[in-house]
Parts: structure tokens; sequence; C-alpha cells
């Protein structure tokens, strides 16, 4: 029992950014990513093996003019540090893309043998224009924000789940944030699901599919794949 909560402990894990809602012109706007259980508290360290098995990850940026670049980041204790500086006015898309992870084996565990891949995103507005996040990741899952003002306590958030470009119905939805507080959703016919932010907190979604394709990663033979999609956000503060 010890083992498959260990494994079942480790499955759960995801990536996530944190960073500011709001930019400003022309200043240094920072973005970090972190890998672990957000309600939970748990936070990995870089130099860990949990982190570093998660590590070789893309981190990229689109301009609200549809322009795309990616960024470098730097390891510091128990997350990577991106910057950058925007230069235009409007939504700034922020995505995490890896699709390098190595094949696991769960099937003593009745899960199978799963190659894992993690999409994560984050929003940066520079002014008062908001528009949806750009498409990031037409061959998996993501999350797009429709939402149509700045995060605020009590404020309405609307989310879509696509799955290869295309609405993903009736697939569950979680909501996390610290001290163990989280909220099951499932989205409708077209993918959406909308939900208030209660607290001035950090809160991170995760939605997650199964695409039921065998194939071969690396040369490992897996069953299926396990796509996992977080979008972090917080509330601006008054």
């Amino acid at each position: 029992m010890l083992l498959i909560a260990g494994v079942t402990t480790s499955f759960a894990h995801y990536m996530w950014l944190e960073t500011s809602a709001s930019g400003t012109l022309n200043s240094a706007h920072e973005v970090k990513v972190r890998f672990g259980e957000y309600t939970y508290g748990v936070i990995e360290e870089v130099n860990g093996d949990a982190f570093q098995s998660v590590s070789d990850f893309k981190l990229w940026l689109v301009l609200p003019d549809g322009s795309k670049k990616g960024l470098d980041v730097q390891a510091k204790d128990n997350y990577y540090l991106a910057t950058f500086v925007p230069s235009q006015e409007g939504v700034y898309t922020l995505a995490l893309d890896n699709k390098n992870m190595k094949v696991l084996d769960y099937s003593q565990y009745d899960m199978g043998i799963m190659k894992p891949q993690y999409h994560a995103k984050a929003k940066v507005v520079v002014g008062q224009s908001f528009s949806p996040l750009e498409s990031t990741n037409p061959e998996g899952i993501e999350i797009i924000d429709h939402s149509k003002s700045a995060y605020a306590v009590n404020g309405e958030v609307k989310l879509q789940i696509l799955f290869q470009g295309k609405p993903l119905p009736e697939n569950e939805v979680s909501i996390y944030m610290t001290d163990l507080w989280s909220k099951k959703l499932w989205t409708d016919e077209n993918g959406m699901v909308s939900f208030t932010l209660p607290w001035d907190q950090l809160y991170t979604v995760e939605a997650t599919y199964d695409e039921n394709t065998p194939g071969s990663f690396n040369q490992h033979a897996y069953e299926y794949i396990w796509h996992c999609a977080t979008y972090s956000l917080m509330p601006l503060k008054n």
C-alpha cells in the first residue's frame, strides 16, 4: 500500500507557471516554473530527482501581435526563473511544453505503461485590452482563458479545455489553492468551465486526458499518452 501511495503521489505531480497577471511596458517581468503539488504545499527542488525528471522543457512567450519567442531560464532553489520585457500593450501568453519525459511502466499498479506530457500556461496583461489566450499545443491538451476582465476576488473566470485544437466535453477540471482547498468541475459540450475566485491567492487549474494510442518513445513502447495541462492565475490586489 505504501508503494502504491508513493507512485500515485509522484504521478499526481504537475508543472505550473507563476507570474503576476499584470505587466508594465518596458519593465522586466518575471515568470517562475514549478513542479510539485501546489495544494499540498509540495514544491520540488530544482536539483532533486523529481524536478530533474521533467527538466527537459521549453518555455515560450506569445506577444499580442502573435509573434512567438523562446525564453531562457535560470535554475533557482525550487523553481526556474525567466524574464521578459513587454514592448506592446495587450495579452501575453506564456506556455511551457514538455513532451520529452520518459515512458513510465506502472502496470504493476494497474495503471499501464504511459508516456506523460505536460503543458502549462499563464497570462500577462499589459494595459486594459483583454482577449483569449493563444493556442499553443495543437498536438495535445491545453487551457484557453476566455475571461473578459482582470482577475478579481469574487470575479468570474471562463476557461476552455482543448485537445488537439477541439473542445474537450465532459472532462474533469481541478482547481487548487493552498491548504488542501480544491474544487472539481466538468466541462460542458463546448469544453467550457466557469468559476469565481473566492480569495486573494494563487490558483492552479489542472486538466488531464488519456490518449489511448500506443507508440514508442526513445525505443520504449507505451500503451497510452497521459496529457496534463495546467493554468495558474492570481487576483490582482486592490
